[in-house]
This record gives structure tokens, sequence and C-alpha cells, in this order.
């Protein structure tokens, strides 16, 4: 009888440590979505990097890309189901193409320690970010391949290799074509180290990485057809033979399928690293326009249609650009810089968008953790005509482009204008009220003076991101379940002995 009992509890801890084994597997991620986003955080305004996930997780946006290795991007990203792509900036690309070792310290830092059960699920790491870039002048273009060698190499030694592939974003000006798409050719210069790179691409199963960007062929050119760069069809189609193209994007996209083709690498899969469309720094810079390119890319790749060179073959994947509003980035380019995201800095939805993921609306982020509602103006009984050093001050450090033609606050008068940088200014400070002085001229107010569609922003509180934590759900549940079992097999234990 006691035998019989012994071997009833031993198959029941059995079945009890299978079940718990199965339920212990590593979460698995949603179902594959083609659209994931770009998570810039050049921003003097950064959300907490758990907020940004969970902001992420409520959208069921199932893949994001990284343009470094921040680690508290992905400690956030740990147990969240994100698939991720990882960054090496390119001024870290010398270092690492001139040693093994550092490539092994960069896999150890940035990537081993946050894989595994209940990590980050980092499935690719990019190799510099648009290195064969003609304003680069072959600075880092050398480095690229000697640097992947070498990373290639740190995750084969950490046993990372078979899941995580290594790309190279590149920008669209890598390949050019003389007028039509089937004539895509990559540049002379570039020809050798682009056929290098695709035979390693190729034989590692990893896909090419491109930018594509029709604003920026639209704000660049003043002939370039404006219906040509949305996906409602062209009055201006380009005819290449037999193929017909109604958009910019499937130009873009096969000019670039004919010059892998013409290497030799014409069926290697293609990721879009970075796409979209700004909301504000130009004329054709604004909501309705971004709403309208984004979504039609959104369907256009969601329908499976592919492009005359790959019909029914869309993109693997499409990486919108961007995630969040950047105020701190270079408007050498132009003002419209700093507005790409789908959300204002601090993750509110700046237009209704469908992301083909079940929700035809965005959901805002919650649990920001703002400063105080409070803003700097100009002082109404001041007389302001000694302002202009303290506004060039101001909108030197902080942000003043929504101000400028194409702003959503370039209306706002004069007085609109010193205020709103004054408090750009405040809140860069983090509401210090020394800056709000400026020479008596500002004043401190706990009104909102946001004016129709031109907000004042209130900034956000650093000193309360350590609170904030990540919902982490999968790796609390297998946490919570190592425990349980292990309670169990305890108690199982003692009723044995009893």
């Amino acid at each position: 009888m006691a035998a019989a009992n012994a071997g009833a509890m031993v198959r029941f801890v059995a079945a009890f440590l299978a079940a718990v084994l199965v339920m212990m597997v590593p979460c698995a991620p949603r179902a594959a979505a083609a659209v994931g986003v770009n998570w810039g955080t050049v921003s003097a305004h950064r959300m907490p990097a758990p907020v940004v996930v969970e902001l992420m997780r409520a959208n069921r946006i199932g893949r994001v890309k990284l343009f470094d290795a921040d680690q508290a991007a992905l400690r956030a990203l740990m147990g969240s189901g994100l698939q991720v792509m990882v960054g090496i900036t390119n001024e870290m690309l010398q270092g690492i193409a001139a040693s093994p070792a550092a490539a092994d310290a960069w896999v150890a830092r940035n990537v081993s320690r946050y894989v595994g059960p209940g990590g980050a699920d980092i499935r690719y790491i990019a190799v510099g970010n648009e290195p064969f870039l003609t304003s680069y002048q072959g600075q880092f273009q050398s480095y690229v391949l000697p640097a992947m060698t070498n990373i290639q190499q740190s995750l084969v030694k950490a046993n990372l290799a078979r899941y995580i592939k290594l790309v190279v974003p590149c920008n669209a000006d890598a390949y050019q074509s003389a007028s039509v798409p089937s004539q895509g050719v990559f540049r002379p210069d570039l020809i050798q180290i682009i056929t290098q790179l695709a035979a390693f691409l190729s034989s590692s199963g990893a896909p090419f990485v491109v930018n594509i960007y029709p604003f920026l062929s639209l704000y660049q050119s003043s002939d370039f057809p404006q219906d040509y760069a949305f996906f409602d069809g062209s009055s201006h189609p380009v005819v290449d033979g037999p193929n017909v193209y109604y958009n910019a994007f499937d130009g873009n996209f096969d000019t670039l399928v004919s010059a892998l083709s013409k290497i030799g690498y014409g069926q290697l899969p293609i990721v879009i690293g970075e796409v979209g469309w700004p909301t504000e720094g130009a004329p054709s810079a604004n909501l309705t326009a971004a709403r309208a390119f984004t979504q039609g890319l959104i369907s256009h790749v969601l329908s499976n249609k592919g492009t005359p060179l790959r019909p029914g073959v869309p993109p693997m994947d499409v990486y919108l650009f961007s995630l969040l509003d950047e105020e701190q980035k270079s408007t050498l380019p132009g003002n419209f810089e700093r507005h790409w995201g789908v959300f204002s800095f601090d993750g509110q939805a700046k237009y209704p968008l469908n992301l083909g993921l079940g929700s035809p609306v965005l959901k805002n982020a919650k649990d920001v953790p703002y400063l105080p509602p409070r803003w700097c103006v100009a002082n109404p009984g001041r007389d302001l005509n000694n302002v202009e050093n303290h506004l060039k001050l101001a909108c030197t450090m902080a942000d003043c482009t929504t101000l400028y033609y194409g702003g959503s606050c370039n209306a706002i008068g004069e007085k609109g204008n010193i205020s709103y940088a004054f408090n750009s200014y405040y809140q860069l400070r983090k509401q210090d009220a020394q800056s709000c002085d400026f020479d008596g001229l500002g004043m401190i107010t706990y009104l909102d003076p946001s004016i129709g569609d031109c907000r004042f922003l209130v900034g956000i509180d650093d000193s309360r991101t350590s609170t904030i934590y990540s919902s982490g759900d999968c790796s609390r549940r297998r946490f919570g379940l190592w425990i349980l079992a292990f309670l169990v097999i305890g108690f199982l234990q003692i009723g044995v002995y009893l």
C-alpha cells in the first residue's frame, strides 16, 4: 500500500512538473506583424523606458528598432514579447572592426546579458546606421564588413548566431536609376562592398535593410509629383515597360530589387528600416499628409500585393519612423526632423491610425510622469522690446521649430511666440524657477497658455522614472511558477517523509 502511495505521489509530481515546464516555456511572441517602429531617444523629455514599452504593447506593436543598445530600453523590453533590433553606432564601427575582443565585449554587455528566458527577444543587430551615406564621404565604409565579421564570431562564441542576425540599414542613396526602376544599380563606389554585404546576408539568412523616404523626395524637389508620394494613385505614374508605378515607395523598392538582381542577389529578402512622414516643419509636413501617407503605407504593405518586381511579396517588415518626436535632433536637414513621431514626445497619438493589428485607433501612453502643471510665459506687465537675446538663448537650447513656417504655432502672434520660447526653455530646465526669469520678462503661470492647436508643453519628471516599472508579465509569470513549483515539491517531499 505504501509503495502504491509512493508511486502515485511520484507520478503526481512528474505530471505537475511537466505542466509547470510547459507553462514556463518562453512567452510566445504575438502573431507575426509586418509593422514595427523606430524608437529614437534624441530628446530632453524622455518618457521612462517602461512607459514606452507599455505604449507599444498597448497598441500591439510587435517589433521595435533601436539606434543603439540603450540599457534602460533593453531592461524594459525584457519579457515584453517585442522583437528587437539593437544598433551599433557608426562611431563604434572602427573599434569593433579592429578588435575581436571589443566585439566580444559589446555582445556580452548589450546582447548576452539581456537574452534568454524572460529576457529581451533580440532578433537583429544593426551594424551601423546608413554607414554608406554619400555625405559621410566613405568615412565608415571600410569598417562595416570587418565589424560584421567580428560581431558574428562573437555571436558564435555566445551560442547566439542561430537566433540573432546581423544587418546594415542603408539609405536609399546607396542605389540609383537613370529613369525607371528596372535600371536600378548601386553606386559605383559601393558595388564591391554591397556585393560582399549581400553575400554575407544571404549566407546567414538575414535581410537587406533599406530606409525609404518619399517625403524627402517631395521636399527636395519642386518637380516631384505630390500625389506620387502617396498611395491613392497618381496622375503621373512611372511606366517601366510592362510595369506601371503609381507611388514612390514601390518605385524606390523595385529600384533596389533591380540593383540587387544586377549583383546576383535579386531574391534577397528586404526589410524597410525607416519610413514615415513628419507632421510639422515644412509645407508638406502636416497631420493630414502624415496620416494619409502612413495609413496608405500600412494598408499597402499588409495587403500583400507586393510590387511589380515582387508581386505578392511585400517587405518582410516595415519599421515606421518614428514612434516618438525627438526635439533635440539636428534641424540641418529641416525643421521637420524633430516631428517624425506618430506619437508626441509624451506618447499622445497625433492622428488616428489603424496599424492592422485589431484596433482602428491608437492608444495613448499611460502613467507619464509629467512635471507639475505650470508654464513660463511673457510677463504682460513688462516692456518686451529687449527680448531678442533671451529668445535666441531659449530657442538655441530648446525646441522652437513649431513657431516657424509650417509649424502648428506659427500664427500665435509675437507675444505668443515669446511665451512659447520661454516655456520651452523652462521645461527643458525641468521648471527651474531661475530659468523663467529672463531679466524679469518671464513669469510662471498655472493657467495653460496653449492656443488652439498650439500646445505649450509640460516636461517629463526625470526624478520619478525610477518608481515606474514594466509589466514584464511573462517574466513575473515564470518567476511565480518557479516559486510555486518549489513549494509544491517541498510539501510533497515532506508528505513522503511523514
